[in-house]
């Protein structure tokens, strides 16, 4: 009777052991799991628009891919860099590439860019004329006080015909100084901060007035629409998205960029910016 009671306890003990070590291998199977299939966080700022709304587009698809995206919205174009560089977000997406490149130089950013996603043509606008053709001599022309965006505006200006900058410099960085033929002598007024230029225009400031097209749509302003000349879709001035340079290989970073490049969202800043914002598929 002892050996029976005895050989029972010890079939218990065994049983209980490999119980015990079974559900310590599904818990570690479980931990292994739940580590691999962990929802990954990226905050990032943008401004409000196309920037936030092509975001919103893109959460679902990336919430399927186990990225959560946590959007900040900014509309001083300064912070969103400085917040990044600090460690404050993981990316922003709201800038061109010559704007990007000054700001590190300017400030030392240790910044990446992670990829270009879309452009937002420069259009020309005017509340008083109704083409370049009618812009009289010695009209007034406003232009942005960012310099960043000089290169970018006379380079259009040019492109229509309607000034010629100096042979063999770059015009990414051209300024008003380097207009070498302006056969109507039209003025320049560089003083009007960019996000204010739509007011300029929408007050009849000036004979005409350039806007990007973020801020134009800000404004319900339709850049297709209501301006009389607008930048080609070839431009080189790609919105992108920037990160720390640390995380440039990131591959939450990555994905991102892939679902922002996706067909779909492309396919959503066609239909729903008809135009005024041109997605791009590489940088």
């Amino acid at each position: 009777m002892k050996k029976w009671l005895q050989l029972s306890i010890i079939v218990l003990v065994a049983i209980a052991l490999v119980a015990c070590g079974a559900d310590k291998e599904d818990k570690s199977s479980d931990s292994k799991d739940n580590a691999s299939g962990e929802t990954v966080t990226l905050k990032i700022g943008a401004s409000p628009n196309p920037h936030v709304p092509i975001l919103e587009k893109a959460k679902p698809i990336l919430e399927e891919k186990g990225i959560e995206l946590e959007i900040e919205t900014y509309t001083e174009y300064v912070m969103a860099n400085q917040d990044l560089d600090a460690g404050d977000l993981d990316a922003n997406f709201y800038q061109h590439i010559p704007f990007f490149e000054s700001q590190k130089e300017e400030h030392g950013y240790d910044i990446e860019n992670a990829g270009g996603i879309h452009i937002e043509p420069i259009g020309i606008y005017s509340q008083r004329h109704k083409s370049l053709e009618d812009l009289p001599e010695g009209a007034t022309i406003l232009l942005s006080s960012s310099v960043a965006d000089h290169g970018r505006m006379l380079a259009l200006l040019e492109a229509k015909g309607l000034i010629k900058l100096k042979e063999g410099i770059d015009k990414t960085v051209a300024v008003v100084d380097d207009i070498e033929e302006n056969p109507k002598n039209f003025k320049f007024d560089d003083s009007t901060s960019p996000e204010m230029l739509v007011q300029m225009y929408l007050n009849d400031e000036g004979d005409a007035v350039l806007i990007n097209s973020n801020f134009a749509l800000d404004h319900d302003i339709n850049p297709i629409e209501e301006a009389i000349a607008i930048e080609d879709s070839d431009s080189p001035y790609v919105n992108i998205i920037a990160v720390q340079s640390k995380d440039k290989d990131n591959e939450a970073i990555k994905t991102l960029v892939e679902v922002l490049r996706s067909e779909e969202i492309q396919e959503f800043i066609l239909e729903e910016y008809n135009g005024s914002v041109v997605p791009v598929d590489e940088d």
